[in-house]
């Protein structure tokens, strides 16, 4: 009977969690539930398994609407009236059409009108009445009713919640209060209401529960979270998937280490092993198959993450760190224990990710293929700036609230409306945005699991985020880009145009040596270098006097704010300089953190500890280390571990103080941890740049001052320049392009640069240019390329025009002369 439900993942319209919801529909009797969020499905997992706690039947469905207009709302009869909900929902979505006022023809899903619908109604279509429309059924005769069904939504836990409601509803139209009009907001009595009340309201037309009972009773949602819902295999069928990856895995072995390297060939037999077992096959071979792809086209990448414990993985080229020199453990990647899925993190230049993501679509098709969806929530300051719009305060009062609050005994009634109500709807969700590169390869089709969004980004978004994806046994793949790809990318094409010398850019092993690069870490010289290049890193380099790989991977994870804030960055640069100037906290401490002097600088560390220290099992540890390092969603498990914590730490004889200080320096992680394979990977992208910088500094900084996206502005890089021995040229219309370009060891400053020229009149300039040669003088120029006075104008307080000969003064005289407008 209670057959229209909203979460909050009605996104500012609904006021209930989705454990709210289902806690409440428990308490008041409710045998059977159905979610019914407003076009959307994102609560659908969380809502299945809290009915299964609470005993009641999940029925999954959606609440299709027009802006604030009903249209009709439908109910899935099983799994598969799922699917073909979300693929009715989300062919409108991907097209941005409306949906339609009538539902199409569905095969096993419920379609329930609103009271007042004309039209025929279908085998499997009835007309849904609220508790507050039954005075409407005077006139009806009992034939009518016959297909008609008690829909009587629940919105708020309690009436009072109106006044939340109508506040995220006033967000949502981005109006005040007073402007919000009727027809936006819910009724003050959709509540739960327990199946005895429902049946004393509709008394005198009992067909309408007989009938919603009966509809009730044909929907179910049956669902299992643990098979995995990732594409199952590569080729076909398992048995060739491993026969494909073991031979790449042995190909990838001789480029990386030769033939004969007994370690190498012990850990991929052992991890193949693993990979088979857990059924991780097909997800390393579509990561491969992403890999060779994007190097076919030249797009440079860093596999980075836990992936980067694998051999396999560095074999395929899917990372460049070595696991056996580090010493990594598969088992953090991929192991039974672990309480997450696996998954590579990609990065790519910010200029060719949008193609590696299009080539995964189109390789595994649209129907299998999503990129995960990810919410922003209300909270801190953001909640006080919405509602202070919303009750109509001008902004300067808003500014006052958010920086300097006043004391409770000091707020008006709208202030202290607007403090009590934002922590009514703080982490309430927002808005449903894209995760930063999640894309999901599912085995059955996509609208299995969700409805589809299409955002402005133009790929399929599903409507969970990543929480859910794990809930339900999804790995993700991360596609994902950063600047510093961009230089080094740009660096190798650069330097093989303007010195015509081609470089490997992934032997590493090489640039690791090369004493060049050594004195330039020592020295903390690295602007421009990836991740080592910001004043803090370069002063932590000079203090570590870090010259070689495994010292820059430390450093790139204790540099990280919580380690730093905590003091164990302090700690270790000392004990790093003097290793017998310091104890251990504990015996135990000294055997599990010894490469790094007792400090915990990496996510193992913090499972190391928590096992073997304080008796955590390594699914317990593992839930810690996603904790510390902000990728955990649920506090009731956190809690009773932290608990578990303390209580073996008591029962092994450890002293409140010791187990205090082991949990401070734990915490220190909390939101800002490195894996060390993530560190490795970090570090590996710095030697890469490291090298570049060493032997091309020219050409390396061309890079960077066109990838915008250093640590310093762009002045910086090109003062770096000058001091390496560059000639710096200001842009010139017979010289350079649109980004800045290197001849010899000349730099032309692109056009970019100037600020207000239009970027038609920048990309116009060298194009004319190259079709018909040199400009000849001012009147040349702009009759060729047909510019305004104003950007003409600009050019010439640029100096771009000085291959003429003539002063700013003269050029602006004749442009005047030469250009009408």
């Amino acid at each position: 009977m209670y057959l229209n439900c909203h979460s909050y993942y009605s996104l500012r319209y609904g006021t209930l969690p989705v454990e709210a919801l289902v806690q409440q529909a428990s308490a008041a009797g409710a045998q059977v539930l159905a979610l019914t969020d407003i076009n959307n499905v994102s609560g659908t997992f969380d809502f299945v398994k809290a009915c299964r706690t609470a005993g009641i039947t999940p029925v999954a469905g959606m609440e299709i609407r027009h802006g604030d207009t009903l249209l009709y709302t439908c109910l899935a009869r099983n799994n598969r009236g799922f699917a073909e909900i979300n693929a009715f929902v989300s062919h409108y979505h991907i097209a941005a059409q409306a949906l339609p006022a009538r539902a199409p023809v569905f095969d096993h899903v419920h379609v329930v009108y609103p009271l007042g619908t004309t039209h025929p109604l279908r085998d499997n279509e009835y007309i849904g009445v609220p508790l507050a429309a039954l005075s409407r059924l005077a006139t009806t005769t009992a034939r009518q009713r016959q297909r008609m069904v008690l829909m009587q939504p629940v919105t708020l836990a309690q009436p009072t919640d109106m006044q939340v409601h109508r506040l995220l509803r006033a967000i949502d139209h981005n109006v005040v209060l007073s402007k919000l009009p009727p027809t936006a907001t819910c009724h003050a009595g959709e509540v739960v209401h327990t199946p005895a009340a429902l049946a004393a309201r509709c008394a005198a037309y009992p067909e309408l529960i007989a009938n919603a009972s009966q509809l009730a009773a044909d929907c179910s949602f049956d669902f299992d979270y643990r098979v995995v819902k990732n594409r199952k295999t590569f080729t076909g069928n398992a048995y060739d998937d491993r026969l494909l990856l073991e031979k790449l895995a042995h190909e990838g072995m001789e480029y990386r280490y030769g033939l004969r390297n007994k370690e190498a060939q012990k850990r991929i037999a052992h991890e193949l092993e693993v990979i088979t077992r857990l059924g991780f096959l097909a997800y390393f071979l579509i990561t491969w198959d992403v890999i060779r792809y994007s190097m076919s086209r030249g797009f440079y990448h860093v596999g980075r993450g836990s992936g980067a414990n694998s051999i396999v993985a560095y074999c395929l080229r899917i990372t460049d760190v070595d696991p056996i020199e580090l010493d990594l453990y598969f088992e953090r990647f991929i192991n039974p224990a672990r309480t997450s899925p696996p998954d590579f993190d990609i990065d790519y230049s910010w200029r060719d990710r949008d193609q590696v993501i299009d080539y995964v679509f189109k390789r595994y098709g649209s129907s299998h293929t999503a990129l995960m969806a990810t919410y922003s929530t209300f909270k801190g300051k953001s909640i006080i700036r919405e509602l202070g719009k919303v009750y109509g305060l001008p902004k300067t009062e808003i500014d006052a609230l958010v920086e300097n609050p006043p004391p409770e005994e000091r707020c008006d009634d709208i202030a202290r409306n607007i403090f009590s109500l934002g922590k009514r709807i703080a982490d309430y969700p927002n808005l449903r945005s894209i995760h930063a590169g999640g894309i999901l390869v599912s085995e059955e089709p996509i609208f299995s699991y969700t409805a589809l969004d299409m955002p402005p980004k133009g790929f399929a978004t599903t409507q969970f985020d990543m929480y859910v994806a794990e809930e339900i046994g999804f790995e993700k793949l991360d596609i994902l880009s950063q600047r510093g790809i961009g230089h080094i990318q740009d660096s190798v094409n650069i330097i093989q145009r303007n010195r015509g010398t081609r470089i490997d850019i992934h032997d590493v092993p090489r640039f690791k040596q090369d004493p060049q690069v050594a004195e330039q870490l020592r020295k903390g010289d690295t602007i421009g270098c990836f991740y080592v290049e910001s004043p803090a890193m370069r002063g932590l380099l000079k203090k570590l006097r870090c010259d070689n790989y495994i010292s820059l991977v430390a450093a790139s994870s204790i540099i990280r704010p919580g380690v730093a804030k905590s003091g164990m960055m302090r700690a270790y640069i000392h004990r790093f300089h003097h290793p017998n100037d310091f104890e251990y906290l504990h015996p135990v401490m000294e055997a599990l953190l010894k490469e790094t002097y007792g400090v915990m600088v990496y996510q193992e560390d913090v499972i190391k500890v928590a096992h073997h220290f304080a008796g955590l099992d390594l699914s317990e540890a593992d839930v810690l280390r996603r904790a510390m390092s902000g990728k955990f969603r649920g506090r009731a498990e956190l809690d009773r571990i932290v608990k578990k914590f303390f209580d073996n730490c008591r029962d092994r004889g450890y002293s409140d103080t010791l187990a205090q200080e082991v949990w401070r320096q734990i915490e220190s992680f909390s939101g800002y941890s490195f894996s060390k394979a993530h560190s490795a990977s970090f570090a590996v992208e710095s030697y890469q740049s490291l090298y570049l910088k060493a032997h091309y500094p020219l050409e390396f900084m061309v890079a960077v001052i066109n990838n915008f996206g250093g640590f310093y502005s762009t002045w910086v890089y090109v003062n770096e320049a000058r001091l390496a021995g560059a000639h710096i040229e200001n842009p010139c219309v017979n010289h350079s392009e649109h980004l800045t370009t290197i001849s010899g060891t000349t730099i032309w400053l692109g056009f970019i640069h100037i600020k207000d020229l239009e970027s038609g009149a920048a990309a116009a300039i060298p194009h004319e240019r190259e079709r018909g040669g040199p400009y000849l003088s001012l009147d040349d120029f702009v009759t060729r390329t047909g510019i305004t006075r104003d950007q003409l104008i600009i050019l010439i307080r640029a100096g771009a025009l000085r291959f003429t000969g003539h002063s700013k003064q003269a050029l602006l005289w004749e442009a005047h002369m030469a250009v009408a407008k």
